[in-house]
């Protein structure tokens, strides 16, 4: 087969095209075989994602984290054979079996790319636009890392630079998700990123004329994004030679960030199927892939026929990888030798280690003095900003609520931004008004790697942010997220703003680490705990959601038990514990307070502080018996939100004083009290679980 090349700006061969048109029937062929998935946008978009591993990427097939490779995300994950076809044929490790066995039990090949799961893959994005997000926050993670490491290195010259390469389509830019990404990604000027739309015109619904009618290139432009389009083929194909030059104009506009517009034909070139709803997500049957197979000129009698011809060529991308790696590690290693310091701290950071001594930094607050545990999270912030520098975060235009801001002289925000606290390298982050970018961003930035991240709203807000706090759940990641206004103790805002339900429904996501702190000190503690807990370890670190009142509450003596998730507050005196009381949050002090009634009653009693439901059940249960002795049966949990939480801890002749129904907006005083939150209704609570516990 000839290997002239066929063009004078790029060099496509036709092998390059018979190595695309195989894409094509193995896309067709591998759905074919599972009975379901979704051939028709991998077909179409087989070009795109070829000349992107194998034209304009850099990436090194035999080492899928080296630091210095650019970043792919496939947004439209559905079309995870675009993908994994891709891997398959660079050598990351696929071979043809993975891609028989595609979606199916115990495979490599899922029926969306899984991060941890696959080799290659570099983010889970099932929902679509979660995976624009994700980018966005890689491009905005690649320049705060070269911030940290080589600040003054001249735009293209810095071993840190490197492009986030995203395929969007039609169902991901109609997600309101990538609309604030992509908002805030032209306002940060992401000149790194660069998003490739298939335009193919087709969702599940049929063309996409039934929802959509809004002019996208305008759009983008408006939000400051770079924009060109790329025409078709005469015969309906994408242009390899067309992508080829708008990728590479795409990654020289270092200002502002590039987006693509692909007019495809879902499925081409089927020659029934293609420009269908129903290849999109269902299978061409043996039929047509017959046809399309003799159209390209395949065997329609064989199937996953891949020459040996094509596998050779494309595996040169290990190659061409190794040799990338090479020249970039020539790179490395000269600054390195120019810069030792940054160096060090790249060797630290990179290893998941804390600098020395960071925990000295932590405050300690006196006991007895009232301190909203927001307040208190805002000062553990400012006391580790200026000791870690790789943490780095904001909110969503809350800051002054929430307490994120880490320096107020320090905002990221790019070169020419008005602002005088305005440096591209800023440790601050303006998310805006975007919760649910923000926090699939967070997710992108802790993918990226070296730096730890965290976020900030109100708890009432984290519904918008669900989606992307699962899939940080999903994907170990060590992400922050730091919610404030946790219970009706808000006050006056209202049952809008008030949060009843959310710290129940947060505990049911698997993998999510929600803590609620009962004073300053267990704030400092919990930080302190999730600090050390941030390392990406797949399979070990987790996302954490900080739970935090607005109002004041009572400090109590630091106790080092609080990183074990639950522990003996105040134990009882005059005896054996009678009774428990178990209560999170602003909910402890109304605990210790009817502790003290039931004592001078004469009722020994425990109260257990559990700011951290998970972290209590990942210990072992000789210390969770000591905590909560099985031995005693009269319980109360107490915590401003439905009771879902809790019967598991109190048992049959337990009670729990819950929030079974939404706020209202009044001071907090007057809601606690109207609502049955006093330390009177928590002592007759334990009186009647004691009765219960005597029958």
């Amino acid at each position: 087969m000839s290997t002239k090349p066929t063009t004078t700006d790029l060099q496509w061969t036709e092998l390059d095209q018979r190595a695309v048109d195989t894409v094509r029937v193995l896309a067709a062929d591998a759905v074919q075989k599972v009975g379901n998935g979704h051939p028709g946008t991998a077909m179409s978009l087989a070009p795109a994602a070829y000349t992107l591993f194998q034209k304009v990427m850099r990436h090194d097939p035999a080492d899928a984290d080296w630091t210095g490779r650019d970043r792919f995300v496939l947004s439209a994950g559905h079309s995870s054979l675009t993908l994994y076809i891709q891997l398959y044929l660079a050598g990351y490790g696929l071979e043809l079996d993975d891609l028989k066995a595609f979606r199916t039990w115990g495979s490599r090949t899922p029926g969306h790319p899984e991060y941890g799961h696959t080799t290659g893959v570099e983010t889970t994005t099932g929902p679509l636009g979660q995976g624009v997000a994700n980018a966005v926050g890689m491009a905005m993670a690649a320049r705060y890392e070269r911030g940290l490491f080589d600040p003054q290195a001249a735009p293209g010259t810095s071993p840190f630079d490197h492009t986030i390469w995203v395929i969007a389509g039609d169902g991901c830019l109609q997600e309101g998700i990538s609309a604030e990404a992509s908002s805030l990604a032209g306002h940060q000027k992401l000149g790194n990123l660069v998003l490739l739309w298939d335009d193919n015109h087709i969702s599940i619904e049929g063309d996409t004329e039934t929802a959509v009618s809004e002019d996208t290139l305008k759009r983008y432009e408006s939000y400051g994004w770079h924009v060109q389009r790329v025409d078709q083929l005469p015969s309906g194909d994408l242009d390899p030679e067309g992508l080829h030059r708008a990728l590479l104009a795409a990654k020289a506009e270092t200002e502002r960030p590039s987006f693509i517009a692909a007019r495809s034909i879902i499925a081409w070139p089927a020659p029934n199927a293609q420009n269908t709803e129903a290849s999109h997500g269902s299978a061409l049957g043996e039929e047509e892939i017959a046809a399309t197979k003799r159209v390209l000129g395949f065997d329609p009698e064989k199937t996953f026929e891949v020459s040996d011809e094509v596998i050779a060529h494309t595996r040169e991308a290990l190659d061409r990888g190794r040799e990338a790696k090479a020249e970039w590690e020539k790179s490395f290693a000269a600054w390195r030798t120019a810069n030792p310091e940054r160096a060090a701290g790249f060797d630290r950071i990179a290893a998941g280690e804390l600098p020395a001594g960071w925990k000295d930094k932590l405050p300690v607050f006196e006991a007895g003095h009232a301190v909203a545990t927001r307040a208190a999270s805002g000062k553990v912030l400012q006391a580790l900003g200026g000791v870690i520098p790789e943490l780095w975060g904001g909110s969503a235009d809350l800051a002054g609520s929430n307490n994120t801001t880490i320096d107020k002289t320090s905002s990221f925000l790019p070169a020419g931004n008005s602002l005088p606290e305005a440096d591209p390298y800023g440790r601050t982050i303006h998310f805006g008004i975007r919760e649910h970018a923000m926090a699939a961003a967070m997710n992108g930035i802790a993918l990226h790697g070296n730096t730890r991240i965290y976020g900030g709203t109100f708890l009432v807000f984290s519904d918008y942010m669900r989606n992307a706090v699962r899939l940080s759940a999903l994907m170990h990641l060590p992400v922050t997220y730091v919610w404030t206004h946790d219970s009706v103790g808000l006050g006056e805002d209202g049952p809008t703003h008030q949060p009843v339900e959310h710290l129940a429904s947060l505990r049911a996501i698997p993998g999510l680490n929600v803590v609620r702190p009962a004073d300053a000190n267990e704030t400092a503690i919990a930080w302190r705990e999730i600090i050390e807990r941030g390392k990406k370890d797949f399979g070990k670190s987790a996302p954490h959601g900080l739970a935090l009142s607005r109002q004041g509450l009572p400090t109590y003596p630091a106790d080092e038990n609080a990183a074990k998730g639950g522990y003996v507050l105040f134990d009882a005196e005059g005896g054996e514990a009678q009774a428990v009381l178990i209560a999170t949050g602003s909910e402890v002090q109304l605990a210790v307070e009817a502790r003290d009634e039931l004592q001078a009653a004469g009722v020994p009693t425990r109260v257990v502080s559990m700011p951290c439901v998970e972290w209590f059940e990942e210990q072992d249960q000789e210390y969770k018996d000591s905590v909560l002795p099985p031995s005693v049966k009269a319980r109360v949990a107490v915590e401003a939100g439905i009771g879902l939480t809790w019967h598991r801890y109190v048992g049959d002749a337990g009670r729990i004083v819950s929030l079974e129904h939404f706020g209202a907006s009044a001071d907090a005083k007057v809601l606690f009290r109207e609502f049955g939150f006093t330390a009177a209704h928590v002592a007759e609570a334990a009186r009647e679980s004691l009765a219960a516990a005597a029958r």
